[in-house]
């Protein structure tokens, strides 16, 4: 391998971790004989937010007990209710975590600015938790997590589906193997984000409808007044969803955090697990687009920038991000040039991914602007076909021997240009494979190994990833000290690190 670096280099701490025997998940021992000692043979689950996504991913645990459910929004939650309609049900979480004895674990699919308190409160509990990307909204919480699911040892994952499919794990593979050489650089771009943003004026207040509880939604977040939006909103936004419910919040400075925690952590994993990064040095957001406002991020989107030391044997490498609507392009290499030949190169299998059931890594490989081939199930492992537009690949890792691409969540992988990818053979497997996101947590949860995105895994993950939200409401070059969890060179930037709670909502680091 390139530089000295061995296997055995790679097959320590969490890097396995969630990874099932190469016979499948059927060489498994039973979940007794791992010692599981849950009271329900079944796991019984509660559901923080029923409606939306949450349907999808707990649809993919239909091989556990879905008892109780808490939503704050019951017109969003009716499809979920309709389905688990023998589940007690709540607006408040808080009262489903007291009443609820007999919950194993929960999830968390819910606006994020409320993932931090939700998941802890379930931890504090004993209960095992799943919570969707990004794990949090601020590089604080992020750490705050991964502080608990250590103290509290609970089985934990976050909703990254791509870091279980193996085209993920082909990537790393592909880079251990040494066949780009030493990785400097990293592209992960992205068209512009679907929800409206750069508002420079809020709508008038309407009254909160019945089926909400609008306090409740908040949570932490400052008090505001409701509203859906008025006819000037809709005109110039087009937009499908109300103002901030129930999908437009992920634009919002103090709810989201932009196309970077909806996209770039899925599109971002194969590198953050290929490359080993942990905390990097520096962040700086580089680029804007139009609209900069007071409240949401930038109409036009962002690029962003972080920089990562040496990391054992491999050098300093730059990860950039883009939502500009902007691609790259390796030096002298056209988009066609990118593509998979279809038809040609190694064949990649994966259970986690595919159009199978609905939330368990189901979209195909496609990576928005640019829709892959791969992600069926079965498929050529870089994205080729006659409906592709653009190089079918939305990140792309630059080596000194060459490049690689990754698509739609890590659902797909190729060598660039595509001629290069005909002609590869894989190396051998160094990582045994998942047997799906959701199950691969449920097994964690009965005893088994620590699912693949654990927050040991995903803290610092979405850690480094939030910074670029922060990078973004800020300008010029900002030099991290995660050990002190502040910018040494900005105090305007470190007011966004750690939320500023509403009263009665405050979290505390763990001690």
């Amino acid at each position: 391998m390139a530089k000295g670096i061995s296997r055995r280099h790679f097959f320590f701490g969490t890097l396995l971790a969630g990874v099932v025997p190469r016979g499948g998940f059927g060489t498994v021992p039973s979940l007794k004989a791992l010692g599981y000692q849950s009271p329900n043979e079944k796991m019984h689950i509660g559901a923080v937010g029923a409606g939306g996504r949450a349907v999808g991913v707990l649809s993919s645990m239909d091989s556990e007990n879905i008892v109780a459910m808490a939503d704050v929004d019951w017109a969003r939650a009716a499809d979920g209710f309709k389905v688990w309609d023998k589940a007690a049900k709540y607006k408040d979480y808080r009262r489903m975590l007291e009443k609820e004895k007999s919950i194993d674990a929960v999830t968390v699919i819910i606006p994020d600015h409320m993932h931090a308190t939700v998941a802890l409160a379930a931890m504090q509990l004993g209960k095992h938790v799943y919570v969707e990307k990004p794990l949090t909204r601020t590089p604080w919480e992020a750490r705050l997590l991964t502080d608990a699911a250590a103290k509290y040892k609970v089985a934990t994952q976050m909703g990254n589906q791509g870091y279980s499919h193996d085209a993920t794990r082909v990537a790393a593979e592909i880079i251990w193997s040494g066949e780009i050489g030493d990785v400097t650089e990293v592209h992960s771009f992205r068209g512009r984000a679907s929800w409206p943003q750069g508002m420079q004026t809020l709508p008038a207040t309407e009254k909160v409808p019945d089926t909400l509880d609008w306090d409740l939604w908040l949570g932490g977040a400052a008090m505001r007044p409701y509203t859906s939006g008025d006819d000037a909103y809709r005109a110039e936004y087009k937009s499908q969803f109300g103002f901030y419910l129930p999908f437009n919040w992920r634009g919002f400075y103090d709810f989201g955090s932009s196309l970077i925690g909806d996209w770039g952590i899925h599109q971002l994993g194969p590198a953050n697990l290929a490359l080993r990064l942990g905390s990097p040095t520096s962040v700086e957001c580089f680029k804007q687009g139009e609209g900069r406002s007071p409240y949401t991020f930038p109409r036009g989107g962002v690029a962003i920038k972080w920089e990562f030391a040496a990391r054992g044997n491999m050098p300093p490498v730059t990860v950039y991000w883009s939502d500009t609507g902007e691609s790259f392009t390796p030096p002298g290499m056209t988009a066609e040039e990118m593509r998979a030949i279809p038809g040609t190169g190694p064949e990649i299998e994966s259970p986690a991914g595919g159009r199978g059931r609905r939330g368990e890594g189901g979209r195909g490989a496609g990576a928005g602007e640019a829709q892959a081939a791969e992600g069926r199930g079965r498929g050529r492992g870089g994205p080729g076909g006659a409906q592709q537009q653009g190089s079918g690949y939305n990140t792309v890792y630059v080596g000194s021997k060459g490049y690689l691409g990754t698509g739609g969540r890590g659902e797909s992988v190729g060598l660039l240009p595509g001629s290069r990818w005909a002609q590869y053979a894989l190396p051998p497997r160094m990582l045994t494979r998942s047997p799906g996101h959701q199950r691969d947590w449920i097994r964690a949860c009965k005893g088994g190994e620590p699912a693949c995105s654990n927050f040991s895994v995903a803290g610092p993950y979405t850690e480094w990833m939030v910074l670029g939200a922060v990078a973004a409401r800020v300008e010029g070059k900002l030099i991290w000290d995660p050990k002190k969890m502040e910018f040494t060179n900005n105090k305007e930037a470190n007011k966004y690190v750690k939320p500023l709670f509403r009263k009665g909502w405050e979290l505390k680091a763990i001690t």
